[in-house]
């Protein structure tokens, strides 16, 4: 009986994972595999909505479904972000246009918004403690790979299948999924119905909507003080400001404020919210820089992420497992050292730098990130009961998704500012040159057949700016780290251990 039970539970932790790897890997598959997908069905103009419309319904998702798992069961609602998230893929294989790959991708990150956070609590929920540090390493492991690994898988599909199987690919991955969460998942806990904040649900949809979309146009195709942007931005305060009276008033709320009471739980949040900005950074223009200084290739660019990916799989793993002999403080505090080491050694590159360099400055920031995908997803539920667990995880990976989207957008002004700046004063003869060097199209015009058309005194001045542009962004990224550090200091002496169950089999007993 107990051999069937844990046959049974390892099945359940394998659909699980399963979950988090498609949700979290989707975009970085996705954003690797656009030049193709553009070539073949244009919208040049409209591509960045296919981004914005998985990202606006996951992250507005999290919280809703979040709740929604703690008033009803994880289980149904699980299931169901599969099944969306299986029919959107689907549909995005079979895209004859932009627009409609950009509705079909809406679909995708509504059943996105429910995979990941309810996953990391049902984990919580049936995994007995002494194998919950193990396997929230597991977790975090998966969650630290998908952002790294996606782009990779991405251009191989994409050059030696079909763009289309970026999606499919999805289909058997979701269907397995489904049937072992359905078959082998048991609930054993009872759900009260309770009243639906259907104001919350809206005006924070249409805040993250406003939001999302004035970030990814503000200084690319609108000016940052055009109306439509000034507008969104506008629509974004007014409606945070509705949604979080709505919250103070509802009986049920979607963001229950009562949590951010908890020490361990606020800087949980604060402390994935900024470590989460500084890692997708790196992610971000480290393959830029490679490409674009090095003169590597795309491929060699995405490969230049594995050192990133082993060092946060290690620590991931390892950081899970001494949750139970080490405080969540001492762990994250450790580790987000490594990572300012790691942003710090950044600012250090130049266009001389060595791949070895550039290899085990990586490594370290690797290192430095990995255990936040562990340790923070487990130390946000620490002490809760069953009915705040989903909306507290919920609520946590909101936060950090809307950390990393804030994150890359204020550091891509940076960068591109500094860039553009740059090229003026090199190129202060030739604007036209200057002005079509930009962010966005640098890695086309950067790729190793278009490098051997530029002069080579011109292409190592162009390398030196972005050089000294990706630099001075990572000094600005050692702020989010420092902010981090300090709120992991505020975590307190809690561990795994018995006093973080203290209330799981209370009957649904509220915390103040």
């Amino acid at each position: 009986m107990k051999h069937h039970q844990e046959g049974r539970m390892t099945l359940v932790i394998a659909a699980l994972l399963l979950g988090i790897l498609m949700a979290s890997m989707d975009n970085s598959i996705v954003a690797t595999a656009m030049g193709n997908i553009v070539g073949e069905i244009g919208g040049m103009d409209k591509f960045v909505w296919v981004t914005s419309a998985y990202m606006v319904a996951e992250m507005a998702g999290m919280p809703i479904f979040g709740k929604l798992s703690d008033m009803y069961g994880r289980k149904r609602f699980f299931m169901l972000g599969i099944i969306l998230f299986m029919i959107g893929s689907a549909l995005c294989g079979t895209a004859q246009s932009i627009t409609q790959l950009a509705i079909y991708r809406a679909i995708q990150g509504i059943g996105g918004g429910a995979l990941i956070p309810i996953a990391f609590t049902i984990m919580f929920d049936t995994v007995p403690l002494e194998k919950r540090g193990k396997l929230g390493g597991l977790f975090g492991a998966v969650f630290g790979i998908s952002s790294i690994f996606g782009p990779l898988l991405g251009a191989y599909i994409t050059d030696y299948i079909a763009w289309q199987w970026i999606f499919y690919i999805n289909l058997p991955l979701g269907l397995a999924a489904l049937l072992m969460v359905m078959m082998f998942y048991k609930e054993s806990h009872e759900h009260s119905k309770q009243p639906i904040d259907w104001t919350g649900a809206i005006t924070l949809l249409g805040a993250v909507v406003c939001l999302m979309f004035a970030l990814e146009l503000g200084g690319k195709q609108l000016a940052w003080d055009s109306i439509e942007i000034l507008s969104l931005l506008g629509g974004f305060l007014l409606l945070t400001t509705v949604f979080l009276y709505c919250e103070t008033k509802a009986k049920e709320p979607i963001i229950t404020f009562a949590l951010f009471k908890n020490r361990i739980y606020t800087s949980s949040v604060v402390c994935g919210f900024f470590s989460g900005a500084a890692f997708i950074t790196a992610s971000v223009y480290i393959p830029i820089y490679v490409q674009g200084v090095m003169g590597g290739t795309a491929t060699n660019s995405g490969m230049v992420l594995l050192p990133m990916m082993v060092g946060s799989v290690l620590t991931a793993t390892v950081g899970g497992q001494l949750m139970i002999r080490f405080s969540y403080r001492s762990i994250m505090f450790s580790t987000l050292l490594l990572l300012l080491c790691g942003v710090f050694l950044l600012t250090t590159l130049s266009p001389e730098s060595t791949r070895l360099e550039l290899t085990l400055y990586m490594i370290l920031v690797g290192l430095g990130i990995g255990a936040s995908f562990s340790v923070l997803s487990n130390a946000c539920i620490h002490g809760l009961t069953y009915r705040q667990r989903g909306t507290a995880s919920s609520t946590f990976n909101f936060l950090r998704s809307l950390g990393m989207t804030l994150g890359i957008t204020m550091f891509g002004m940076i960068q591109n500012h500094t860039f553009s700046q740059q090229m003026n004063q090199i190129f202060s003869g030739d604007g036209a040159l200057s002005k079509s060097l930009r962010m966005d199209d640098l890695h086309m015009l950067l790729s190793e057949q278009n490098r051997s058309r530029i002069p080579a005194e011109a292409l190592r001045s162009i390398s030196e700016a972005l050089s000294s542009s990706i630099t001075h962004t990572f000094v600005w990224a050692m702020i989010p780290v420092l902010l981090a550090c300090a709120a992991s200091l505020l975590m307190g002496r809690s561990k795994l251990d018995a006093e973080a169950v203290v209330e799981e089999f209370a009957p649904h007993a509220e915390r103040g």
